[in-house]
């Protein structure tokens, strides 16, 4: 038996599950590294990292949502337009659809031949596919982008959240930096394994800039909690 297991199938709920868990280590932490840093009492660390948590979920389950369906959105206005013109020329649209074949290396017969009989089986969506590349793995799923989004960036969150209740002392800054990029490393390696794609250089990349980020934070803490102190 000949199995493919393509990645792309599953590029819309990944992308998202992986953007939201990134953005709740690195949110996260940097929020609590940051207050640590400046000073605050445990229960005013918690208190951010928590509502870090549940605001950031929010956010990214509303931000994923508005920005798929925009995208759905645009979506169905190509369908509608192509099914117009479709109506309205159909004449050029079947050349149209006859050089996109030729330049993918047909000769002009077979080029005409096969739009001609795509044409004849599913005009519409048949421009969709070769002529707008829409296909039913790229289509927009608003719920689906929102529901990976919150949950994964819930999880991440809470990860840094629980570093919390080991340390208490004026090593949490670091404390909770260093398991965030371990955290990080191990979500760049499940990326890049569940996307089929080289595990160093994903690690790498979400590792460097969790760092850059949690650096910056720190130190505006601890200028922040020396000014104010």
């Amino acid at each position: 038996m000949h199995e493919e297991n393509h990645a792309v199938t599953r590029i819309g709920w990944l992308r998202a599950a992986i953007l939201g868990a990134n953005d709740g280590i690195v949110s996260t932490a940097s929020l609590i590294a940051g207050v640590a840093a400046a000073g605050a009492s445990e229960a005013s660390i918690l208190i951010t990292g928590s509502a870090g948590l549940v605001a950031g979920a929010m956010s990214m389950a509303a931000g994923e949502y508005v920005s798929v369906s925009s995208q759905g959105d645009a979506e169905k206005a190509d369908v509608e337009l192509e099914r117009r013109h479709l109506a309205a020329d159909p004449e050029f649209e079947l050349e149209e659809l006859t050089q996109i074949y030729e330049a993918r290396g047909l000769d002009r017969l077979l080029a005409e031949q096969v739009a001609v009989q795509l044409t004849a089986h599913d005009a519409l969506d048949t421009h969709l596919r070769d002529e707008l590349g829409m296909s039913a793995v790229s289509a927009a799923r608003p719920i689906q982008a929102a529901a990976a989004s919150a949950a994964s960036f819930s999880v991440g969150a809470a990860l840094p959240l629980a570093t919390v209740l080991l340390d208490r002392g004026t090593s949490l800054p670091w404390t909770v930096s260093a398991a965030s990029l371990a955290f990080l490393a191990i979500l760049g390696a499940l990326g890049a394994w569940a996307g089929q794609a080289p595990m160093v250089r994903a690690v790498v990349r979400v590792t460097f800039w969790g760092a850059f980020a949690m650096a910056a934070t720190i130190a505006i803490g601890s200028l922040l909690g020396t000014t104010v102190g």
